[in-house]
């Protein structure tokens, strides 16, 4: 004979059953402080809503991992396909409802995923304002790839060199060429620089080392 299922409701991801005591402590503290509970309470609803709200940009490798309720994944494809904002503004606070569901191992492991995201996305960010630096520096600044040398040893000096060159040579050009508010264009040279310092950066966060320890000083 099958049990009958458990009657209760669902506070901060975590299930609670009716006439439990969990349940009377809640019911006291509604009574002490209604208002405070209900601020409470709204303001973790909000929460919920906007986490699940971020998983609509997370990558699908990392949605996979979570293993979420087959309801919550329809209910974010479905969302993604509305373009109707009024449609939309609905979808999210089914959404949010879900979410009130699951466990906090499984709200932690959520966050954690967004996390690892945008930890990738601040750090491919931080490598392209380093390249750029480096690039600026090369054609800049005469003791600049002597510096640079020290961190690629396998560079291509001479090729480097005639790039260099090459590109402050296309500067002084331009400057004589450019027009109050007109966008500045660069040359190959300038571009095949960054494209060099870049996939040195690359490689050396692929080796472990601190890509903030290898900017120029």
């Amino acid at each position: 004979m099958s049990r009958k299922p458990t009657k209760g409701y669902f506070v901060r991801g975590q299930f609670v059953a009716l006439g439990s005591e969990l349940d009377q402590e809640l019911k006291r503290e509604l009574k002490g402080d209604v208002e405070l509970s209900k601020t409470d309470l709204k303001k973790e609803s909000a929460r919920l809503q906007a986490l699940g709200e971020n998983l609509l940009t997370l990558r699908a490798e990392l949605m996979q991992r979570l293993d979420l309720p087959e309801k919550l994944q329809d209910a974010l494809a479905e969302a993604r396909r509305i373009t109707n904002f009024e449609g939309r503004r609905r979808q999210m606070q089914y959404i949010g409802k879900l979410m009130r569901s699951l466990d906090e191992e499984q709200l932690s492991a959520a966050q954690a995923a967004l996390d690892e995201q945008n930890l990738g996305s601040a750090q491919a960010t931080l490598s392209l304002h380093q390249a750029e630096q480096w690039r600026d520096r090369l054609i800049s600044e005469d003791d600049a790839l002597t510096r640079w040398l020290q961190l690629d040893a396998s560079a291509d000096v001479q090729h480097l060199r005639a790039l260099i060159r090459q590109a402050r040579k296309d500067a002084q050009a331009t400057q004589t060429q450019e027009r109050p508010g007109e966008a500045v264009r660069h040359g190959k040279a300038y571009r095949e620089i960054f494209q060099i310092v870049k996939a040195t950066l690359n490689r050396e966060d692929g080796d472990d080392t601190p890509a903030t320890n290898e900017g120029p000083p």
